[in-house]
């Protein structure tokens, strides 16, 4: 429904009334002279003349005249612009069950609209650009088509493709359809027993553990470059081999395939002695013996310049008392005899070497 208001200010009880793009009068003063029960008046006074329009329809858009019979007559201007939502969003795809890797192609039209309606692309929580094509119908509508391509893989399995319509006469306007993609097989072998070394003696049990689109349907173990133990024993997806030995050592593979093709996973046995990993000598940590080592150093250097530097200042001249008063001496026999510490008996028997 439209509302069409006429205002006055200080009207001088001039006639007011409203005519429609034709320039047909649709009311004069409280009066319908135009036979179209759509309009109806909701209040006339001298300063107001308001006419409701109702199941508006894309003829009547254009410009409306409200006009005071003055001299010389005054007129005021409306404009409708008439909105037409799209028809339900149409969403189609080219494939409806895909291959991981493939290309696809879906479509999505918004029909009928006025203005032309703004088509968005979401997958998942991602948006994705299409290709949009707009044409004008006979009866100046437009229908609106957007083209979206993309590659699908493993991971859009189950992910909705949202096809979202803006247009300012709707909202939440959206079509969806969901993904279908098949995959090959994601295979990983897990080590059920032992949880730690593969000795010699033990048991060994292995499960092959995998997924795929369509579900695999055969399951294989082999042994790289050599035959699987003559006494394994292979049940579905589990092998299981007792009494490891040495000979048993090498890589083991668990092969799943689908119809869209096959994957692998393998696993290296390594048969270990019987006590292997017990008593094992504890690790040295060479880093705190190091330090140790150069702590002990750096304390013996220490020392060295300490005592160094003490014997450096106690340092002194020494002299021996033997020969004290020799220096005054005339001669060599009187040097003898004057000397501190030596004969000083002048009575003691005296040899001369000549």
């Amino acid at each position: 429904m439209a509302i069409i208001s006429c205002r006055v200010k200080n009207n001088d009880d001039s006639v007011i009334q409203l005519l429609n793009p034709n320039r047909q009068t649709i009311y004069f003063r409280d009066m319908r002279p135009l036979k179209d029960s759509r309009f109806q008046l909701v209040n006339f006074s001298d300063n107001e003349l308001r006419v409701s329009l109702s199941n508006v329809s894309l003829s009547d858009e254009g410009r409306y005249v409200c006009q005071l019979y003055t001299d010389p007559p005054q007129e005021a201007y409306a404009e409708i612009t008439v909105l037409i939502p799209p028809g339900n969003p149409i969403i189609e795809a080219r494939d409806e069950v895909l291959s991981e890797g493939n290309e696809t192609e879906m479509t999505c039209t918004a029909m009928s609209s006025k203005p032309a309606a703004i088509i968005r692309w979401m997958k998942g929580d991602k948006e994705l650009p299409g290709k949009p094509k707009v044409e004008l119908t006979y009866d100046k509508m437009y229908t609106v088509t957007s083209r979206l391509t993309f590659t699908v893989s493993k991971e859009d399995d189950g992910v909705p493709v949202i096809c979202i319509v803006d247009h300012p006469a709707v909202k939440d306007f959206q079509a969806q359809k969901y993904l279908e993609v098949q995959y090959k097989p994601e295979v990983k072998i897990v080590v059920e027993f032992p949880q730690g070394l593969t000795r010699e003696g033990e048991n060994l049990e292995l499960s092959c553990k995998f997924r795929g689109k369509p579900e695999p349907q055969r399951v294989n173990w082999l042994k790289v470059d050599d035959d699987v133990p003559s006494h394994a024993v292979i049940t579905g997806a589990d092998l299981y081999i007792e009494n490891l030995n040495k000979s048993y050592n090498g890589t083991y593979r668990c092969v799943a395939s689908n119809s869209i093709g096959e994957a692998y996973d393998d696993y290296t046995l390594y048969v270990y002695d019987s006590r292997a990993g017990e008593g094992a000598p504890r690790t040295v940590d060479h880093a705190v013996i190091g330090g140790v080592v150069a702590v002990v150093v750096f304390a013996m250097l220490c020392l060295l310049i300490v005592l160094g530097r003490y014997f450096a200042r106690h340092k002194g001249t020494y002299f021996t008392h033997e020969a004290k008063g020799a220096d005054d001496a005339a001669d060599a026999d009187t040097a003898i005899i004057n000397a501190e510490g030596g004969h000083t008996n002048s009575d003691e028997k005296k040899e001369y070497y000549i």
